[in-house]
């Protein structure tokens, strides 16, 4: 593997009496999201003054490309630095000024930049924050959802190359923490900036994250892949997996990708030889296109409104749904053999036409924030047998899938 953006190599940090990090170790790659996730009070946010170098370890060392912080002159540690852009958890807006130049400070503290150009370039990202009501109101005036967009759009604003998201999420509504985390994601995959995020709520790490580190008794536990976390057998999986499963629970109205794997896995057990299931794929083929369009509040509305609707109609049958990935719902009906599974997709399309069509439709015109906007819903369907598992037939249904449902709609309409 390439050589880390930041590595810690036994790093300890103590506070008087307390150590907050013994002998910590990690590594963080470029241009990847890395999540660091842990409980509350973990060290997680000591960890991250460590990365922008407001706190010096009492041991061990920090390095940034490969070379130790401590061995770097001021000139390039100030170049080091000078990368890297930090949201705080508890927003650091300025009460004294508007949204606007709240946004603007960076660039008028660090830059050259003509006023048109700074003027341009904080408009963009209010624009892109969804924050155009509230460019010249004073933070006391907004909501805690804009206040965290307003910190977000500041620490996006000189387009750096690091950004740290301390707990980004906390105190939103569910709908608001999934539009935050897909913001981060979006903006992420947009301009390529290396995105490291702390959180005690375990966001929807499953499907924003690269890499995750695990925080657990003053030491990083765990470094790996979202697929790894799921496999790793640890006390602290037990501490937090409960609040993992109530967020997605909450946010998409279906099962945590765990506990889809743990139901399933009971069902397999008890179904007998040869007895057959089915699985159905949800597909919303332009959702990684339009959130600069719809903006994320909506595109999270949508995914919401989708897994409620799969979830009622097929959970009532024995269907278990989760989120497959950014863009896909998967459910499995158990002890379905494919003519039935057909028969039951297309009462759930006739539904889907006449109920949730017209409310995503609404929905999004509502929120467009550019030009005209298509997203297209596909859905396919594959049987299996008891012995086959889920993954060896999502390709096939996959490749089976057709157009259940598309809608339309430019902004202001």
């Amino acid at each position: 593997m390439d050589t880390p953006l930041i590595e810690f190599k036994n790093v300890t940090k103590r506070f008087g009496t307390k150590t907050v990090l013994e002998d910590v170790n990690l590594q963080i790659y470029e241009s990847q999201i890395t999540t660091i996730i842990g409980l509350s009070g973990s060290g997680k946010s000591v960890m991250l003054k460590h990365i922008i170098g407001l706190i010096e370890p009492d041991e061990g060392a920090i390095f940034f490309r490969g070379k130790p912080i401590a061995e770097m002159g001021k000139s390039e540690i100030a170049a080091a630095f000078a990368q890297i852009s930090y949201m705080f958890q508890g927003n650091a807006l300025f009460d004294s000024l508007t949204v606007y130049d709240n946004i603007a400070l960076p660039l008028r503290e660090t830059t050259n930049f003509k006023k048109t150009e700074i003027h341009r370039r904080v408009m963009s990202r209010i624009k892109q924050t969804e924050l155009t009501e509230a460019t010249h109101k004073y933070p006391s005036e907004l909501s805690g959802g804009m206040q965290k967009r307003a910190a977000l759009a500041r620490a996006l604003v000189t387009d750096p190359q690091i950004v740290l998201f301390d707990e980004p999420t906390t105190g939103q509504d569910p709908v608001r923490k999934n539009a935050i985390l897909s913001m981060i994601a979006h903006y992420q995959r947009k301009f390529n900036f290396t995105a490291i995020l702390v959180s005690h709520e375990i966001p929807d790490v499953y499907f924003i994250s690269n890499r995750i580190l695990a925080l657990y008794d003053r030491q990083i536990v765990f470094q790996g892949t979202p697929a790894e976390l799921e496999n790793f057998d640890h006390p602290f999986m037990d501490e937090v997996i409960s609040s993992l499963e109530a967020l997605q629970r909450e946010l998409t109205g279906l099962y945590s990708k765990r506990q889809f794997e743990m139901l399933n896995h009971l069902q397999l057990k008890r179904r007998k030889g040869g007895e057959s299931f089915c699985l159905v794929i949800f597909s919303l083929k332009e959702l990684n296109t339009i959130p600069s369009i719809v903006g994320h509040d909506a595109v999270q509305e949508i995914l919401r409104n989708m897994g409620l609707f799969i979830d009622k109609h097929f959970g009532a049958i024995g269907g278990i749904s989760t989120r497959r990935t950014t863009n896909e719902i998967l459910t499995v009906l158990p002890y379905s053999n494919l003519i039935e599974a057909e028969s039951i997709l297309e009462n759930f399309i006739e539904d889907f036409r006449r109920q949730v069509i017209p409310a995503l439709e609404a929905g999004a015109c509502k929120f467009a924030l550019g030009d005209s906007v298509e997203l297209t819903i596909m859905a396919g369907v594959a049987e299996g047998q008891s012995t086959i598992d889920v993954d060896s037939l999502l390709n096939l249904a996959r490749s089976k899938q057709k157009e259940i449902g598309r809608f339309q709609c430019t902004a202001g309409e």
